[in-house]
């Protein structure tokens, strides 16, 4: 996958000279941070995406196998799941049905509640989290494009961010 040809200008210092021109300098320093934010997460996706491809995995799935690779029974039930991941059940059951027809994932019942599916991850969902986790590790976690004292700090800002609207 090639990349774009790089700007001979900063976008989003433009988009905030152009917020300030236009009269709303009293939002643009939020508006070019939610803009950077918003594409930073497109880079990142990006760069994310690229390693799970081969492994026919989005991040929201891997993100689902490797919550079950950590639960400490290898399984969780449905409504567990979208409550740790927080996205709607919806999306637990979308994902669930394409890691279960790809083997890596399986809906049993719950041992002591009726009502519940558990989501169970398999021999294969563990090989495939592992050999992706290796990759990402490699490829995108160990050297995210900053220093050690910017990945501290980016880090501290977000989660305080995450705290305030209400994450945990």
């Amino acid at each position: 996958m090639s990349s774009p040809k790089p700007l001979p200008f900063d976008p989003i210092e433009e988009a905030r000279r152009q917020w300030t021109a236009h009269g709303w300098a009293q939002a643009a320093d939020g508006m070019a941070a939610v803009t950077s934010v918003m594409r930073a997460q497109q880079i990142i996706l990006a760069r994310v995406d690229e390693v799970l491809r081969p492994f026919d995995l989005t991040f929201a799935r891997y993100e689902l196998l490797m919550l079950l690779l950590f639960s400490q029974a290898g399984s969780l039930p449905m409504s567990k799941v979208g409550n740790r991941l927080q996205v709607h059940p919806t999306s637990v059951t979308s994902a669930v049905d394409r890691l279960s027809s790809q083997g890596f994932v399986r809906r049993i019942p719950h041992p002591t509640d009726r009502r519940a599916t558990l989501a169970e991850i398999t021999p294969a969902g563990r090989d495939v989290a592992t050999a992706a986790t290796d990759r990402l590790n490699e490829s995108v976690f160990a050297n995210p494009d900053l220093s050690p004292d910017q990945i501290t700090s980016l880090v501290e800002v977000l989660t305080e961010f995450r705290g305030r609207a209400g994450d945990f």
